[in-house]
C-alpha cells in the first residue's frame, strides 16, 4: 500500500487492484509521475494472476479527473520547453495501453471527469457514471484541442453530437454520455460503495447486475435534431451561422458559446474530429492528437487560453488570430504536419512497461 501523501494510492482488495488519483485540490489533476505510476500499476496487475480487475476512482467529493495539470503546461509553453511534449507522450500511451487492457477496467467517472480524465476513463471496458457525473472535453476554452483520444471517441457519437461536444466543450451528465459512447453503466452514487465493496469477492458482471439503475433523463436526445442540422456543416463559420439562424434557443446559446471560443482551436477541432472518423484505430488518431498538441505548445492561443481561464481567471482571452475569417486553411494544416512521424514503437504503438517490482502492493 502506498502512502497517504502520495499522487496515486495504489492498493489490492480482494479480487481487486484500487488506483485512487489523490489530488483532491487539484481535482486529482494529472502530472506525468502520475501517469507513470498509473502504467506501472497495470503492468503489476496485468502479470498478477490474483487481480481480477483494476478499479480507478478519484479521492476527494469533487471529482475523477478535471484533467491535466495545465498550469505545468503555462509554464512549460511559455519557456518553450519539452517537458509537455514529454507529458502527452506518456499519457497518450497510456490511453491506447487502457483500451486494450486484457483485464475488467472499472472507471468510476463520478463528478468531474474533464480532458486526460476522461483519457484515464472512458477507454476502459466498464465505464460507470453517476447522477453527479459531469464530463467534458473543454479545451477550445483554452486555445487547444481535445486530446486523449478524445477525437477519437467523439468522432464515434451518434450524428454530430461529438462535433457539439468538441467544439462547444459542454459538459454532459450520465444519460447524454451513456448515448455518446462515453460510458456504459449508470450506478447511483450512494450504491458506489457497495459496488465496490462486491468487487472485491465478486465477478464484474455479477456486482454490476446488482447495482446497474437508469439514468435520469438526459438532454441531447431532444436535442439531436438541431445538433444534426447544424453541426454538419464542412466549415466552422456555415456551422455558426447555421446555430444563429435556427429557432431552437439551445441552438443560439451554442452560437453564444462558439464566438468565445479560440477562432484557431476550434477550426483545427473540427477537422481533427472529422479526420479521426476515419483513420482507423485509437493509436492513428492518438498520433494525430500528438502531432496537433505538440504544434499548440508554440501557438499563443494555448498560453492565453490558460491565462484567463486559470492563472489571471480573468475570463477575457484575446485570441490571435481574433476572427474565424483570419484562420486559413494554412494555418490548420500546420497542425496535422508537425512534428516529424514516430517510428513504430514511439509514442504510441508497443512499448516498454514499467516493471511489476516498481509497484509496492
Amino acid at each position: 500500500m502506498t502512502g497517504s501523501d502520495d499522487p496515486v494510492l495504489l492498493t489490492r482488495e480482494g479480487r481487486t487492484a484500487r488506483i485512487t488519483l489523490n489530488r483532491p485540490r487539484a481535482v486529482n489533476a494529472l502530472t506525468h509521475p502520475m501517469v507513470d505510476r498509473i502504467d506501472a500499476a497495470l503492468t503489476a496487475c496485468e502479470a498478477d494472476p490474483a487481480v481480477a480487475a483494476v478499479v480507478l476512482t478519484g479521492a476527494g467529493e469533487r471529482g475523477l479527473c478535471a484533467g491535466g495539470d495545465i498550469r505545468a503546461i503555462y509554464e512549460d509553453a511559455r519557456a518553450r520547453g519539452t517537458a509537455s511534449a514529454a507529458f502527452w507522450r506518456a499519457e497518450y500511451r497510456l490511453n491506447a495501453r487502457i483500451a486494450r487492457y486484457p483485464k475488467p477496467y472499472v472507471a468510476v467517472m463520478d463528478g468531474i471527469v474533464m480532458g486526460g480524465g476522461v483519457g484515464l476513463s472512458a477507454h476502459g471496458n466498464v465505464r460507470l457514471v453517476t447522477e453527479r457525473s459531469q464530463i467534458a472535453m473543454p479545451e477550445t476554452g483554452i486555445g487547444f484541442v481535445p486530446d486523449v483520444g478524445g477525437t477519437y471517441l467523439l468522432g464515434l457519437a451518434p450524428g454530430e453530437l461529438g462535433t457539439h461536444l468538441a467544439l462547444t466543450g459542454t459538459a454532459i451528465g450520465a444519460a447524454d454520455a451513456l448515448l455518446c459512447g462515453l460510458a456504459d453503466h449508470f450506478v447511483p452514487s450512494d450504491r458506489l460503495a457497495d459496488l465496490l465493496a462486491d468487487l472485491t469477492t465478486t465477478e464484474v458482471w455479477d456486482a454490476l447486475e446488482r447495482h446497474v439503475r437508469q439514468p435520469p433523463p438526459g438532454e441531447l436526445a431532444r436535442e439531436r435534431a438541431w445538433i444534426d442540422t447544424c453541426y454538419r456543416a464542412d466549415t466552422v463559420e456555415e456551422i455558426v451561422d447555421r446555430l444563429r439562424a435556427h429557432p431552437a434557443p439551445a441552438a443560439a446559446r451554442a452560437a453564444e458559446t462558439l464566438s468565445r471560443k479560440s477562432p484557431t482551436a476550434l477550426k483545427v477541432t473540427l477537422a481533427a474530429v472529422r479526420r479521426a472518423r476515419h483513420l482507423g484505430p485509437l493509436e492513428r488518431v492518438l498520433d494525430q492528437e500528438y502531432r496537433i498538441s505538440c504544434a499548440a505548445l508554440s501557438t499563443p492561443d494555448l498560453v492565453e487560453g490558460i491565462r484567463a481561464q486559470v492563472i489571471d481567471k480573468d475570463r477575457t482571452p484575446k485570441w490571435s488570430p481574433g476572427t474565424l475569417a483570419e484562420v486559413g486553411a494554412a494555418d490548420v494544416e500546420r497542425f496535422f504536419a508537425s512534428p516529424e512521424p514516430p517510428g513504430p514503437d514511439a509514442p504510441f504503438g508497443p512499448a516498454a512497461r514499467a516493471t511489476a517490482q516498481e509497484v509496492p502492493w
